[in-house]
């Protein structure tokens, strides 16, 4: 205690602090640069992945994409990727994808699905019907567009747009149908012209396709 005492003051105090360390510091300062190793090897080798695994080739975005984009050759990148560590109905053809349109915005890198384009597959997910179809319409009240996102259950009404004695009384087309796409405004597209693309049976696809050509379409919420 006398010589440490005196040694305050001499020399640095790293030092000092070092010669006078209790004798369990070095046992924890051990344990933490084996721990901190130990870390550092953890994530070397999850960024690493298992390099004895089998791997797929599978298409990926090749840069960040919105909602409703028209995939092209440069928005896809075909990568090797874990299989094991793929989502289900992961795209391997690059060719299945072109001129596909995206269900919603991607992240570059975010792996292709079945359920990530307008399809047969989505339409099938979303109307909870095998015989799925998806159909284009354009509301009425753009308004109602505006307010419309995908996921959304609507029921298909059609009306004449001539009012007068000879018009017919709104009636439902479609019940229980899914918003799978919304399209974007652009800077050349108003906005009566963006598009409601919408999943339903095939029986009122139809229906509802057929009236698109003469009726004013809305929707009515669930």
């Amino acid at each position: 205690m006398t010589r440490a005492l005196a040694d305050l003051g001499r020399g640095s105090p790293l030092r000092f602090a070092l010669a006078n360390r209790p004798p369990w510091a070095d046992g924890l300062l051990a344990r933490r640069v084996l721990a901190a190793a130990l870390t550092l090897l953890a994530i070397v080798l999850f960024a690493r992945g298992n390099p004895g695994a089998a791997r797929a080739e599978v298409v990926v975005a090749g840069r960040d994409l919105p909602p409703g984009a028209l995939l092209e050759p440069d928005d896809l990148k075909s990568v090797p990727l874990e299989s094991g560590t793929l989502p289900v109905g992961a795209v391997r053809d690059p060719a299945a994808l072109h001129g596909a349109t995206t269900t919603g915005a991607m992240r570059a890198g975010e792996v292709f699905t079945d359920l990530r384009v307008v399809g047969p597959r989505l339409a099938q997910v979303a109307a909870g019907a095998p015989d799925a179809r998806i159909v284009p319409i354009r509301l009425a009240d753009s308004a109602v567009t505006e307010i419309l996102r995908a996921g959304d259950r609507v029921d298909v009404i059609g009306g004449d747009e001539q009012q007068g004695p000879s018009a017919r009384p709104a009636r439902t087309l479609a019940s229980d149908a899914a918003v799978v796409l919304v399209s974007q405004p652009g800077e050349r597209r108003d906005a009566a012209d963006r598009v409601v693309l919408i999943a339903m049976d095939s029986e009122r696809a139809t229906v509802v396709a057929a009236a698109s050509l003469h009726t004013a379409l809305t929707v009515v919420f669930h």
